[in-house]
């Protein structure tokens, strides 16, 4: 195939690969390694030194320098308050107490010099941001194991790259009391321009940004140059110490005050995404798969060492005296996939050696590479119902956050709650979140968009928005901060207006407002006002002898359909371009309007 057609078809299967596991909620990594095992090493399509030829290395580490820019984009201090202790230790003490188990553990199984078993236990330490963040997405554990295994993700990268290149270092000096001063010089060389130039780069482009000297549309390319400006800068000045400059740069980014980076961030994601599904099936087509089967029950045997001695023993060191419980412990114990990080590098180190004629070093590659893909795999299966048996998983992301306490966000809150959904209604009126609590709803006083609700706001089990204020400005604002959080398709919410006495020129777009609930004609002061009058919020099952048209027909024009619940317990709402097709066996939750009519309900104040 030609070079153009083996991309296009990569990007493809990198949009399948994506698409399968957000369809069965599995690491998008599993179908990703083995979709380049299939396109690789069995069937011979794609061949990534060939195709890529030089560029091959240097696109791996512009990638994966992105991909920890973005990772330190998302490590905020504040997050870390209380567990920076275990964080520090996991990325020190536990590492190297990793390193030396799996270098023991290597040398024993396999036989390969001590020299090469330290090198593969440095290049195994890292887990990264790569296999992390997406299998937190599926395990969703507790916020505190959450914030640990991001942390440590992201920051251990940097530091377990430079371990191997130390490593490397020294076998390449020789060994003996010089090769040691070497490697001390070299790691505290790797440091200082990583850490310098990462500070440097990261507070002026923090400057920068705060005096808006960078218009809106040029910020994602200055930000893409700037990275990649930083990495190899670093790297010029000392080799191997890029991806500490990069990390640290997102880090100082993100804790900038009155620094906005939340459309760089969506950039930076979206552009991670396909690095990280691009990264995977080249990494694994070049994979040799007869190396593996020539190292034989070796490589169970240290994954085993790796996954129920190195890992627990890391997890009991770094954790003694903090405030984690110990089912906490465990989950941590359980989970540490390694990822890119391991299988760039390995291949690189394994090239320099095979070059200066050190023996075995050809199996460097095949040895990370079981790693991965057995961490992978295993913690990918079985990650959430450990998590789960454990009860340090969050439940599953159904509940509504409300915008407004007023009266029909309570009456919709008492009907979801109701239908077994949680809720959580945020008003800065305190006589409104009163009113709600007195009716015994989950509240938050305070602006939802405010900086104070993102650090003390509960989001947990929380993952849809349902912006029922009386202002329009309160719940555009809302759906714009929770679009990229929640998912466009999981923001909602009500007209203030009815869309026939909306002019065009007037209209929001709806990718920044969501999905309008319940009608073109369907109002805030129009259900208010119903609610006001006695209407009450009702729920009955449709069956084969009561069908939607005989709910409708018997109660004329007093029924405002709300939602709707499948038999599955899913909720469907009746929006403006979506209804759903109710069939025997669903539910359907309205609102009977009263008999007598009244003026619309006019509501001022708050929220």
């Amino acid at each position: 195939m030609s070079f153009t057609i083996t991309i296009a078809c990569i990007l493809i299967l990198c949009s399948i690969c994506q698409w399968a596991a957000w369809r069965v909620k599995l690491p998008a990594i599993i179908f990703l390694l083995l979709t380049g095992i299939v396109v690789g090493p069995v069937s011979g399509l794609v061949k990534p030194d060939d195709m890529l030829g030089p560029l091959f290395l240097p696109f791996i580490s512009f990638s994966v320098a992105i991909i920890l820019f973005e990772g330190g984009l998302t490590l905020k201090f504040r997050d870390l308050f209380g567990l920076e202790g275990v964080v520090r230790n996991l990325v020190t003490i536990g590492m190297v107490a990793t390193w030396l188990i799996t270098a023991w553990g290597t040398r024993i199984l396999t036989g390969l010099s001590w020299e090469l078993s330290f090198l593969f236990g440095a290049l195994t330490v890292v887990t990264g941001p790569t296999v992390i963040i997406p299998m937190l997405k599926t395990v969703r554990p507790t916020a505190s194991i959450s914030t640990i295994l991001r942390w440590e993700g992201i920051v251990i990268d940097p530091i377990g790259a430079s371990l191997g290149v130390l490593v490397y270092e020294f076998i390449i000096a020789g060994g003996g009391q010089g090769a040691w001063m070497h490697t001390l010089v070299t790691f505290g060389m790797i440091l200082a321009a990583g850490g310098i130039t990462g500070l440097a780069g990261g507070y002026v482009f923090g400057l920068l940004l705060k005096h808006r000297w960078i218009p809106e549309y040029l910020q994602n390319l200055t930000t893409l140059s700037l990275v990649l400006a930083a990495f190899a800068l670093s790297d010029a000045v000392q080799p191997e110490s890029g991806l500490v400059a990069v990390t640290v740069m997102g880090m100082v980014l993100s804790n900038m005050k009155h620094v906005e980076i939340e459309e760089i961030l969506d950039f930076k994601e979206s552009l991670s995404l396909l690095l990280i599904s691009m990264l995977f099936i080249l990494l694994a087509a070049r994979l040799d798969l007869s190396a593996i089967k020539e190292l034989g029950w070796s490589v169970v045997g240290i994954f085993i060492v790796i996954q129920f001695v190195a890992r627990p023993l890391n997890v009991m060191i770094s954790t003694l005296g903090s405030d984690l419980s110990w089912p906490e412990r465990h989950l941590l114990a359980w989970i540490a996939p390694r990822g890119i990080i391991a299988a760039a590098i390995s291949a690189l180190f394994a090239l320099k050696l095979e070059t200066a004629g050190f023996a075995n070093a050809q199996v460097i590659v095949p040895l990370v590479f079981s790693i991965i893909i057995g961490t992978v795999i295993l913690q990918s299966l079985t990650a959430r119902p450990i998590a789960v048996l454990l009860k340090v998983a969050e439940p599953e992301p159904l509940g509504f956050l409300i915008i407004g306490a007023n009266t029909l966000a309570i009456a919709m809150a008492k009907s979801l709650v109701k239908n077994g959904f949680r809720v959580l209604l945020a008003d800065t009126s305190r006589d409104r979140v009163a009113a709600a609590r007195m009716e015994s709803l989950p509240t938050y006083l305070g602006n939802p968009i405010s900086e104070h609700a993102d650090r003390h706001l509960d989001l947990v089990g929380i993952g849809c928005l349902l912006a029922l204020s009386h202002h329009e400005s309160i719940n555009t604002s809302a759906a714009m901060r929770y679009r990229m959080e929640f998912g466009k398709d999981k923001i909602f919410m009500v007209r203030s207006k009815a869309t026939e006495a909306t002019p065009d020129s007037m209209r929001l777009p709806t990718q920044w407002t969501g999905e309008m609930l319940f009608g073109t004609a369907v109002t805030y002061a129009e259900l208010a006002s119903q609610l006001a009058l006695g209407g009450q919020i009702k729920t009955t099952s449709i069956t084969e002898e009561f069908s939607l048209e005989n709910l409708v027909s018997t109660h004329k024009d007093k029924v405002s359909l709300l939602f709707a619940m499948d038999p599955e317990n899913r909720l469907h709402w009746f929006t403006e371009v979506r209804q759903p097709q109710l069939e025997p066996g669903w539910q359907i939750s309205f609102l009977l309007k009263a008999d007598s009519a009244a003026p619309a309900v006019r509501e001022t104040g708050a929220l």
